[in-house]
């Protein structure tokens, strides 16, 4: 295999045309400090490519000795999204790169001392292995990251194409088929492609549960002789999966969901005022759920036919002075203040998170201890911090500025936003890098790329043998 598999007929550089208002010496002078500029920037994002590689390497051991558990917090991405200000998205594909990092030596390597930018090893540590990981160091050396993205985004595609062609023979191959047996039952044998294996899984352990629990509940009033027999019996597990098959059947013979099912999951909910509804559409323009934007008319002609839930103002009280709140009449949260609830929260209201569905409605004054069922008394969190609050230790309170204080499981305040540590210099970058061994100069990240064009199928088949 040759060095290099790029083959381009290179472009000759335009010269820079001269001011005539400037001597040879200013001229020169503007030349040496662009070369200055260029210096230190092409030095500073290498020493930026190397402290990148150390950060990895303190989030990975962070991330192995759960350093962010006990607090409430749902993994390291969110810990990172937290506490230094990442997008979830971003965080998790740094835990992703630090992990990977461990398994590729050579990759490392050359990362540690700068040479290599994280845009090119993030591409890289999706398909890089320790057989393949110097062909990859190679294409990064002597192309763009835009070369190595290209080549990733291909090799992953040929893969996809042998993955797409296996899972077109799965498809092929799926088949439900059934006989009765000497003893009149029916004997059901079945092959599925795995989303669909999934899915029946998943839907048979839905029924089993909701038979389960129908069947734990005791009447009122029973004797206590009677009691035993009541109680669900302990049959295999295979029986269950049977009746809950046939739970199933019926449900779909008697054209109606489970009675389980919430029909919430079916509403569209817009956001608007009663300004915008009006003829003149003088308001602000409606919103969906998810902060899409509709025009003033398209909410007028939706709400011609909906139901209407009327919004707290700003103190806290609802069209015409109705506050959205039930008092002591029922424990469970009615749609409309769990809509506004949606409105106010966004999703899970514990530092941190960033779940925005399956998210519960907690009172914060519990309903048994006294609490109303009003939205000043809830707060939505996710199952995971619900749980905390109940089960875990954790504590939580709204403050007189109405903000909402929590606590973990030793009565320590969570802060809602990371501590202002100092974010260190430049220098300081430097004098770290000089003394770790890391020799940086403004060369050390630069490209060997000289302007030729990548042979994309021949640097795809080299990382194929490479595996």
């Amino acid at each position: 295999m040759p060095d290099k598999h790029f083959y381009f007929a290179s472009n000759s550089a335009s010269a820079e045309e001269s001011d005539p208002c400037l001597n040879s010496e200013q001229r020169q002078q503007r030349a040496q400090h662009r070369e200055h500029l260029e210096n230190q920037i092409t030095e500073l994002a290498a020493h930026i490519h190397a402290a990148t590689f150390r950060l990895l390497e303190l989030i990975r051991e962070f991330d192995e000795q759960e350093g962010w558990g006990g607090t409430g917090i749902l993994s390291c991405a969110h810990w990172l999204n937290w506490k230094c200000g990442m997008s979830i998205g971003v965080a998790r594909e740094r835990v992703r790169v630090a992990h990977a990092l461990k398994e590729l030596p050579m990759i490392s390597k050359v990362f540690r001392k700068g040479k290599i930018s994280y845009s090119k090893v993030r591409a890289i540590t999706r398909v890089a292995t320790p057989k393949n990981e110097d062909y990859l160091l190679m294409i990064a050396a002597h192309g763009t990251a835009a070369h190595v993205e290209r080549l990733v985004r291909n090799y992953r595609s040929v893969k996809r194409i042998e993955a797409l062609e296996l899972e077109n023979q799965r498809h092929l191959q799926r088949e439900l088929s059934w006989y009765v047996d000497e003893e009149g039952c029916w004997v059901l044998k079945g092959r599925f492609t795995p989303e669909q294996g999934a899915l029946i899984q998943n839907a048979l352990e839905n029924a089993m549960e909701e038979e389960f629990q129908e069947q734990a509940k005791i009447p009122a009033g029973i004797s206590e002789e009677s009691e035993n027999e009541c109680q669900p019996r302990a049959e295999p597990v295979s029986s269950r999966r049977a009746d809950a098959l046939l739970r199933l059947a019926g449900h779909y013979t008697s054209g109606h969901a489970s009675a389980s099912s919430c029909h919430e999951r079916f509403v569209v909910n817009i956001h608007t005022d009663i300004d915008t509804l009006k003829a003149t559409g003088s308001g602000a323009e409606a919103e969906l759920e998810d902060g899409a934007n509709l025009s003033f008319e398209t909410a007028r002609r939706v709400s011609c036919d909906t139901g209407v839930v009327h919004w707290l103002d700003q103190n806290g009280q609802g069209h015409k002075g109705q506050a959205l709140s039930v008092g002591r009449k029922t424990r469970s949260v009615p749609p409309t203040i769990r809509r506004a609830l949606m409105r106010r929260d966004g999703g899970c209201c514990f530092p941190g998170c960033t779940c925005r569905r399956f998210v519960d409605a907690h009172h914060i004054h519990h309903w048994a201890d006294g609490g109303e069922t009003s939205l000043e008394n809830l707060v939505l969190l996710c199952r995971r911090h619900h749980r905390l609050v109940h089960e875990g230790g954790f504590g939580l309170q709204r403050l007189p500025d109405g903000t909402i204080q929590f606590t973990d499981a030793k009565g320590k305040i969570i802060p809602t936003c990371p501590n202002k540590n100092s974010r260190g210099n430049a220098e300081s970058l430097f004098a770290t890098h000089e003394e770790n061994g890391i020799r940086i100069t403004p060369e050390s990240a630069q490209s060997r790329w000289l302007g030729e064009k990548m042979d994309d199928q021949l640097a795809v088949e080299g990382l194929i043998y490479r595996e």
